[in-house]
């Protein structure tokens, strides 16, 4: 199904193994003609989907004035995020939910092994490392980050925004792997995320702070790794949305599109 909306480029909607996809085409989109620098989306992609957002129509300017080169989007309905975005199992945070169940790796292999060869073939991305990307907010943004863990040769760029980087144990995962020096990756917060919290979510500026010197400390640099602070934000959609154009921006202005 076509969906039309205040952008140039066309978006399409389809159900594919269960899941919901969202994707964009460009808007010099033509079957055969050329291939694009890919971005993967979680939760369903409303970082992009006009109707929760206005990030294609800035991204298309960006696209306009020759500061990003045209890119796909597709956005990948979860099926259960506490499972498939966290990567091990670890207890609830509250007794209002379930415990998280540790399944991202099989998410991530999903998308490696049976999500991307269906992209590869039915749409034209290039499927080389350094034009593929993943992105996530919250936990989207933690197996995102895990990802560039598991899937380096896949995935030459990472988005974590407002990362979940209290997610137990995961900065000593981070602390003992390193990731390819090859990847880039962008890393945000917003300045006031998690005050309201009694629990380890309230230390969510400082753990992201921490995430981001363990990669430093690994000899990564400014050019490979960034990381955004954005002052009186709190972890809220509408402050992922409005970083989400920046952040593809970052990791993307170095691509020329190949034909």
């Amino acid at each position: 199904m076509l969906k039309e909306g205040h952008i140039r480029g066309t978006l399409a909607t389809e159900s594919w193994r269960g899941r919901k996809l969202l994707i964009y085409l460009p808007p010099s989109y033509v079957k055969g003609a050329s291939r694009y620098p890919v971005v993967y989306v979680q939760d369903g992609g409303y970082l992009f989907d006009p109707s929760q957002s206005d990030a294609l129509v800035q991204i298309e300017l960006m696209f306009a004035r020759g500061e990003l080169p045209e890119l796909l989007f597709v956005g990948i309905e979860t099926k259960n995020r506490l499972d498939e975005y966290t990567p091990w199992h670890a207890k609830a945070l509250s007794e209002r939910f379930a415990d998280f169940g540790g399944k991202g790796s099989h998410y991530l292999a999903f998308l490696v092994e049976e999500l991307k060869p269906y992209i590869d073939a039915s749409y034209q991305p290039d499927g080389h490392q350094q034009q593929t990307g993943l992105i996530g907010a919250s936990l989207g943004g933690l197996i995102s980050m895990y990802a560039a863990y598991l899937y380096p040769h896949v995935f030459g760029k990472i988005g974590c925004l407002s990362g979940s980087f209290w997610y137990e144990g995961f900065l000593h995962f981070m602390e003992s792997h390193i990731v390819a020096p090859e990847v880039k990756i962008y890393m945000d917060v917003g300045s006031i995320e998690g005050i309201e919290k009694q629990n380890v979510q309230r230390e969510m500026v400082s753990r992201t702070k921490a995430a981001y010197a363990i990669l430093m400390n690994q000899q990564r640099n400014n050019k490979r790794l960034k990381l955004v602070i954005e002052e009186g934000t709190p972890h809220a959609r509408p402050f992922f949305i409005r970083r989400f154009p920046n952040a593809v921006k970052w990791l993307y202005s170095d691509t020329s599109r190949k034909s």
